[in-house]
């Protein structure tokens, strides 16, 4: 994906598409750095399942993210269509609980994983 038009019209269908989507570095299950982790594990702690869209298989997106956005790093979360922030803000909100709200205020639904 090298158009850049191509890559934004890919960004904008996915965050549409889908409820919580977490571009990072990495996937899900194996997050290829520290702050796509922690927010990984917020996500996972609060049993909120999400669209994990890996930057590191593709910089065009890596760089097309932060155009989208217009914020210099990753990971970066959407809730709803909307940008809610980097790892820092994540971990604030989650910590305050405004997490918590924001994601019951968009109605989504929790899932909760049994280990």
């Amino acid at each position: 994906m090298s158009d850049q038009q191509n890559v934004q019209d890919f960004i904008r269908k996915t965050v549409a598409g889908n409820d919580v989507v977490l571009f990072m570095k990495g996937n899900k299950q194996t997050p290829q750095c520290g702050f796509s982790g922690r927010v990984t594990q917020i996500l996972t702690q609060m049993g909120i399942d999400f669209k994990d869209v890996n930057v590191l298989d593709d910089a065009s997106i890596r760089d097309g993210i932060k155009a989208f956005t217009n914020w210099p790093t990753i990971p970066q979360l959407y809730v709803k269509g909307e940008f809610v922030g980097g790892c820092d803000i994540i971990t604030e909100m989650f910590q305050s609980g405004e997490l918590e709200e924001l994601i019951h205020e968009k109605g989504i639904k929790h899932v909760h994983h049994h280990a």
